[in-house]
């Protein structure tokens, strides 16, 4: 089952990891500047920032409670700003921004649970945490 947990981190944090790319560019610089976000050019590039350090703290299991957290901070309001369906007038888009919108808070699931239970067993978190074999050794030496 441990392996699950990895292939189940991989998989939430390569969307993130996959769509950083993208806040560097002018293009979708534009677009959140015409959705409303104050300081667009300099907000995309750091959620960018916040979304790749946090999918691969999660990917590779380091650091990975505060990788979620940085992409619950990520997620809240790229969520609220981006795909505000209940102020799209046309049914198609609003239709659209609610899929968005949902996945997104699906998104802020699963990183509220890495949060909490943090990368599982196979993951850099877990060799950190483990003792190294010469103490381990000693300690058996020791309580013999």
């Amino acid at each position: 089952m441990r392996y699950v947990v990895l292939l189940g981190r991989i998989c939430f944090a390569a969307i993130f990891i996959v769509a950083a790319p993208g806040h560097f560019k002018a293009q979708e610089i534009a677009y959140a500047a015409h959705a409303g976000v104050p300081l667009a050019s300099l907000a995309v590039p750091v959620s960018g920032l916040m979304a790749l350090a946090g999918g691969l703290s999660i990917a590779l299991g380091y650091r990975t409670k505060i990788g979620a957290w940085l992409l619950v901070l990520f997620l809240v309001p790229v969520t609220l700003t981006m795909h505000n369906f209940w102020a799209a007038t046309d049914p198609t888009m609003a239709q659209l921004q609610m899929a968005m919108f949902m996945k997104n808070v699906g998104l802020l699931g699963g990183a509220l649970l890495l949060s909490y239970f943090g990368a599982g067993p196979l993951s850099l978190d877990a060799r950190r945490r483990a003792p190294a074999p010469q103490l381990a050794a000693l300690r058996t030496v020791r309580t013999a």
